[in-house]
């Protein structure tokens, strides 16, 4: 498996907060890692590092071979890293299509003035970005094929995160970084998230993904490893069973110690 993610010395203060505490972290191409710990433990903050929101205070970030510690949004995102939200960024009163091919941008050959001069081409571009997302949509629901023209607003959670995971996907990045998916879902929308999540997976395989989750069982389930992290350092890494075991997991995140 070859190195597609290397984080080494993570760190990000603000101020006197430090939210992640020298982070190492390597990934594979086509491993699924999971994230979990409690509330403030710095998640989010690695998500937003990852993704150029946040410049971190201190440490590196290699990914695909390329540093990309200072890197704009804009140039982690055409580099291959795309991710989701745990409150929804959708907007609603667009289309689920509408929404979907928001994320194709980098893909996209027509400006302005080409969409206006080149009316066929730009044409033809909105058939094709069309079609895929119609083959991402019909990987997780054949019924939200059916629904593409419709606002996402009439759609259900699970369908509107189905729609948020599409969207990141149509860009065909190499990473997809997913922040708490579950959140706002039963348990059983939850497993069929998940289920999807799997079918999609094993179609591309080289994709990899890191999951944010607060659901253990999502974790165990879905990942083949994770790390748990408290008061932004890393307390435990490794195959989940072995990270619920470790007594600091447990004194931190899941409420007891053996």
């Amino acid at each position: 498996m070859s190195e597609l993610l290397q984080c080494q010395g993570l760190t990000m203060r603000f101020g006197g907060l430090v939210a992640l505490d020298g982070l190492d972290l390597t990934l594979g191409s086509g491993e699924i890692l999971g994230l979990i710990g409690p509330n403030g433990s710095g998640k989010t903050t690695f998500f937003n590092l990852l993704t150029g929101l946040y410049t971190p205070t201190d440490g590196r970030i290699h990914f695909a071979e390329n540093d990309m510690t200072t890197a704009s949004p804009q140039r982690i995102f055409e580099s291959g890293v795309a991710r989701t939200f745990q409150r929804s960024r959708l907007c609603l009163p667009l289309s689920v299509f509408d929404n979907i091919v928001i994320g194709s941008h980098r893909h996209q050959q027509h400006g302005l003035w080409s969409s206006l001069t080149r009316r066929s081409a730009l044409a033809a571009e909105i058939d094709y970005q069309f079609d895929n997302a119609t083959e991402l949509l019909r990987g997780f629901s054949a019924s939200l094929v059916m629904r593409m023209n419709e606002p996402v607003a009439s759609l259900t959670m699970i369908d509107r995160r189905r729609v948020e995971i599409c969207r990141a996907l149509i860009g065909k990045p190499k990473l997809l970084l997913l922040d708490e998916p579950s959140a706002g879902m039963t348990f059983d929308e939850t497993r069929a998230l998940m289920d999807d999540l799997l079918v999609v997976k094993a179609r591309s395989p080289e994709l990899s993904v890191i999951l944010i989750e607060h659901e253990m069982s999502v974790i165990e389930r879905v990942t083949e490893s994770c790390i748990a992290l408290n008061f932004g350092k890393k307390i435990a890494e490794g195959r989940y069973r072995d990270v619920a075991a470790d007594s600091q997991v447990q004194a931190a995140y899941l409420g007891t110690v053996t």
